[in-house]
């Protein structure tokens, strides 16, 4: 199957884009590595913000608050006890937990081959022969994106930023910029288009290629 691709006009090329079988045509047996890629990348961008109050840190309660005997009642010495109603809260979230996930680089870009190649079988790749904005205008970039057939979320992928292609895309709701270097299964697997520059995919064959094993790995 022929990769879309298209002129930075967004005319339609006259020779199609190739695309390196060995990162876009992995064969993926199941989707275990790209669970875990995916919940790596949430993980390590959760911010720590839950925070409860212990029995130590609630206001009140210095003192008793009844007679130890004599009242019938149990016998309590603060109403910052857990048990009280606007009492401490026992094992909850301090704000220093570690939510962080460590996936190895291998294992992270056998994910990114796997994910681009799900990507590609689904004909959600189109390639561009070159995306520029001169005024950064909105408008333009979103005429573009239509005539290359973008309709919904769209990943587009640059060799690198400038200002003017940021101002073009930060307005449009529908639309991520990244660069090439920049990657992951995250913003893949939720993009149902992928815009890809031939200078980014060139990039990113390059990076994701398999390494060649040595002799002595062979043996």
């Amino acid at each position: 199957m022929a990769t879309p691709t298209f002129t930075g006009a967004g005319a339609k090329a006259t020779t199609a884009a190739k695309l390196s079988k060995e990162v876009f045509s992995v064969e993926v047996n199941n989707h275990q590595l790209l669970k875990q890629a995916y919940e790596a990348y949430l993980a390590n961008g959760r911010d720590n913000l839950a925070v409860v109050k212990t029995r130590g840190l609630v206001s009140g309660g210095g003192r008793k608050p009844w007679k130890q005997k004599g009242t019938g009642r149990a016998r309590f010495g603060s109403t910052r006890n857990p048990i009280w109603r606007g009492g401490g809260i026992v094992f909850g979230p301090t704000g220093e937990e570690n939510y962080t996930k460590k996936i190895s680089t291998t294992s992270k870009r056998v994910a990114l081959r796997q994910a681009l190649s799900l990507a590609n079988t689904s004909g959600k790749l189109i390639v561009l022969e070159k995306l520029t904005s001169k005024d950064g205008k909105t408008g333009e970039m979103a005429k573009l994106l239509s005539k290359v057939g973008v309709t919904r979320d769209a990943l587009v992928v640059v060799d690198a930023k400038n200002a003017e292609l940021v101002n073009a895309t930060a307005n449009l709701q529908n639309v991520i910029l990244v660069t090439a270097m920049y990657l992951n299964v995250f913003d893949i697997m939720n993009a149902d288009q992928i815009v890809i520059t031939a200078d980014a995919l060139k990039i990113v064959e390059e990076w994701l290629k398999p390494v060649a094993k040595t002799t002595k790995e062979a043996k």
